[in-house]
C-alpha cells in the first residue's frame, strides 16, 4: 500500500523558517527520523521509506502554498495513490500553538494551499494534520504573521511539538484515519 504523505509549505531561503512552513518542517524531522534524505523532483522535493509494510512519499510540492494541489494531484496520479490514502501537512491558525488536530475533510478555513487542493482534486474529503501556529496578530495582519519567522521561545519548543507528527503519520499509514483521530485527537 502506498500514501502520500504532502506537507505544505513555500520554497526559498526567507520561507524556511516561517510559520507557514510547518509542512516541510514536519516532514524533515519525519525525514531525519527516517534517516531519509529528499531529492528534487518534478513539482517538489520527494522522498519515500518503508514502514511496516507500506511505502510512505513524502512531497515537499515546489509550486508553492497558493498551487500546492498542483503537485499533489500529480504524484498522487504518477503513482496511483487513492485520495484516502493522502495526507495533508498544514498550518493552522484556529488552533493554538503545538497543538496537533487531525481531520478526515474539511473546507478550507481561509488557507490558500487547501483552497488549492480543493480544487484542483474536487474534493474536501482527504485527511489533513493541522498543526496549530496561533493567532497572536492585529487584524488585517495575517499574512505577516504567517509568512515571518518563529518567535525564539515557539522555535526551541517546536521539536517536541512536531515529534506526535510523526506518529501520527505511522499511525495513519497502519491502523487507519478514524483510529489515528481517535487516538491523537484527545491528547
Amino acid at each position: 500500500m502506498k500514501y502520500l504523505i504532502a506537507g505544505l509549505g513555500n520554497i526559498g531561503s526567507e520561507y524556511l523558517n516561517t510559520r507557514h512552513n510547518i509542512g516541510f518542517k514536519i516532514l524533515d524531522a519525519f525525514a531525519e527520523a527516517s534517516n531519509i534524505s529528499f531529492e528534487d523532483k518534478r513539482y517538489g522535493l520527494f522522498s519515500q521509506t518503508k514502514y511496516k509494510g507500506r511505502t510512505l512519499i513524502l512531497l515537499k510540492p515546489s509550486t508553492y502554498m497558493n498551487r500546492s494541489g498542483q503537485a499533489i494531484n500529480y504524484w498522487l496520479k504518477k503513482e496511483k495513490i487513492p485520495v484516502e490514502k493522502l495526507l495533508v501537512l498544514v498550518d493552522d491558525i484556529a488552533i493554538p500553538f503545538g497543538t496537533v488536530r487531525i481531520r478526515p475533510k474539511g473546507g478550507d478555513g481561509g488557507h490558500n494551499g487547501l483552497a488549492n487542493i480543493n480544487q484542483v482534486l474536487g474534493t474536501q474529503n482527504y485527511a489533513r494534520l493541522r498543526f496549530g501556529i496561533g493567532d497572536n496578530f492585529y487584524s488585517g495582519q495575517q499574512v505577516d504573521y504567517v509568512l515571518s519567522n518563529w518567535p525564539e521561545e515557539e522555535e526551541k519548543e517546536l521539536p517536541l511539538k512536531i515529534k506526535p507528527c510523526i506518529d501520527i503519520i505511522h499511525s495513519f499509514s497502519t491502523i487507519g484515519l478514524q483510529l489515528t483521530m481517535t487516538q491523537f485527537n484527545k491528547k
